[in-house]
């Protein structure tokens, strides 16, 4: 069994208006000194069987073209075998 870990956040570059309203709120709630918060979204996908060759290259084609946009996003996967 396999146990793949998708993160993905907006690159750099990508305003994150999200992650603005979270640093002004935990400013407001008392947390003095945030300089940034970003937002992102994780995938946990579990699978049958072992993750290697033309399966994991999908998966990576997968978590890069459907799980992610990879114009504003950038993804790390992680493999759990």
């Amino acid at each position: 069994m396999a146990r793949v870990v998708v993160d993905v956040m907006l690159k750099p570059e990508i305003l994150d208006p999200q992650g603005r309203a979270v640093q002004g709120a935990l400013g407001r709630l008392g947390l003095s000194g945030v300089k940034d918060v970003r937002q992102g979204k994780q995938f946990v996908i579990e699978l049958e069987g072992d993750l290697e060759g033309d399966r994991a290259a999908l998966m990576e084609q997968l978590a890069g073209e459907l799980l992610s946009n990879p114009v504003i996003e950038d993804f790390r996967m992680t493999v759990e075998q």
